[in-house]
């Protein structure tokens, strides 16, 4: 069967030294360097080539590579023959959403690959955007998965990441407001108005924005809002007549506001987030969802 060691060696392997792939993998770069030195003793051969510059494949490293896509797709198909064989009952994965955190980009990946995988089925978990660190928390007890933004410093303690994607800046504002029929917006657009933003301290790229503004357009007002939106923080937008710095995956939350792209050539990651301690079918699912693209490729020449 495939080996889910596998994955490391592989991400290893594209970013060419063992911390690059401790960022992408968001483990530990001496977890990475454990883990290859456990798949190199049950392989039974060396696989990477250890120099101070980074890492590279030895002839057997370069091997196990070309192969890596045909082993996970008949790995996948062995255990799609044995749930069939065996008449088991589907995997559920719970799958949170809320408005704040919408499921339906994972739930436009599993569409297109779900009846290669007829071992698991999805159940949709809706929870309330009440507290968004109770949200987190909830992550391996009321639903195994959800969706969303992961820039907070706080997020990582007890969760783990895998990015799908950027989600762009926008800026919300009631809909009659001066602004609300332009195409897009620059910082120079928004000189004479108050901008609501995330108080400092939590998202370094929410924090990039803010240095932005305060070093290089004075003429826009700041006002904080917490930390983790809810939404009482679009319902101030509203009222009050302001803007407020927004993501485009929320440009639908709320009947009286628009939302206009933000000109900046950055945005927030965004990706499947799941427990620590999340469970061997739990990641099985989400390599069958992430790397099903990858399968029959060979990304080394």
């Amino acid at each position: 069967m495939y080996h889910p060691l596998l994955d490391t060696f592989l991400a290893v392997a594209d970013c060419g030294s063992f911390l690059k792939a401790s960022e992408k993998l968001y483990i530990s770069p001496t977890a990475v360097m454990k883990q290859m030195n456990q798949l190199e003793r049950h392989i039974g051969l060396p696989l990477l080539v250890r120099t101070s510059q980074g890492v590279s494949l030895t002839a057997a490293g370069r091997s196990v590579y070309r192969d890596a896509g045909e082993i996970m797709k008949l790995s996948r198909e062995a255990l799609q023959r044995a749930y069939r064989a065996e008449n088991r009952e589907q995997i559920t994965i719970r799958l949170g959403t809320s408005a704040l955190y919408p499921c339906r980009a994972l739930m436009g990946m599993w569409a297109g690959i779900s009846e290669q995988y007829p071992q698991f089925r999805l159940k949709v978990v809706p929870f309330e955007d009440v507290n968004t660190e109770t949200a987190f928390a909830n992550v391996g007890k009321k639903y195994d998965l959800m969706v969303g933004p992961w820039d907070s410093v706080h997020t990582g303690k007890y969760n783990r990441f895998t990015e799908l994607g950027r989600y762009r800046f926008c800026i919300a504002m009631p809909g009659g407001h001066e602004l609300s029929h332009r195409e897009s917006l620059s910082y120079e657009d928004l000189h004479g108005q108050v901008l609501l933003i995330q108080k400092e301290g939590n998202s370094p790229v929410n924090d990039r924005i803010r240095k932005e503004i305060r070093e290089k357009h004075p003429k826009i007002t700041m006002a904080d809002v917490p930390y983790h939106y809810d939404l009482e923080v679009f319902n101030r937008c509203a009222e009050e007549g302001c803007v407020l710095l927004s993501l485009e995956c929320w440009n639908e939350i709320h009947p009286s506001l628009t939302s206009v792209p933000l000109k900046v050539d950055y945005g927030i990651p965004y990706g499947i987030i799941y427990s620590a301690g999340a469970g061997q079918e739990v990641r099985y699912f989400l390599h069958c969802l992430c790397h099903q693209g990858q399968e029959g490729k060979n990304r080394i020449s």
